[in-house]
């Protein structure tokens, strides 16, 4: 997949997220939420490889997770995000968004406050974490 995939897969799975949020069914919007925003970090990765350059060995095993702190440091954004969690709201967004999992697809005690705080978190226009990583895009 390359950068424009990537974003464009993140702008669907937050759409349907908050669909199935709307619709009651917080299981999938917490899943897809937090997956919206691993696309939108692996965007941010394939950004900063060159066409045509022999991958990175290192970095590609790096990129192979679900894993959002993982991603963050191979976006190369770790002290982007300490700087901005000087800012309480985007702090306590980040604490809420790093808590997601790709194993969350497989819980079924995912109730509706759980999954709201988690799409806010990633989604608040003024605080939220894929506004902030869009900026880096």
């Amino acid at each position: 997949m390359n950068k424009a995939e990537f974003e464009q897969l993140a702008e669907i799975r937050i759409k349907e997220a908050e669909i199935l949020l709307n619709q009651g069914c917080y299981h999938g919007a917490y899943y897809l939420a937090g997956y919206a925003l691993e696309c939108t970090l692996k965007a941010r990765i394939a950004k900063q490889v060159k066409e045509f350059d022999f991958p990175d060995f290192k970095l590609a095993k790096k990129v192979w997770t679900h894993n959002l702190d993982d991603l963050l440091q191979a976006a190369q954004l770790h002290q982007e995000l300490k700087l901005n969690e000087r800012q309480l709201e985007f702090a306590l967004n980040w604490a809420i968004a790093r808590l997601w999992s790709e194993e969350s697809r497989y819980e079924c005690n995912i109730e509706k406050e759980q999954a709201e705080d988690l799409f806010n978190a990633i989604t608040n226009s003024e605080s939220g974490i894929l506004p902030w990583l869009q900026s880096y895009l």
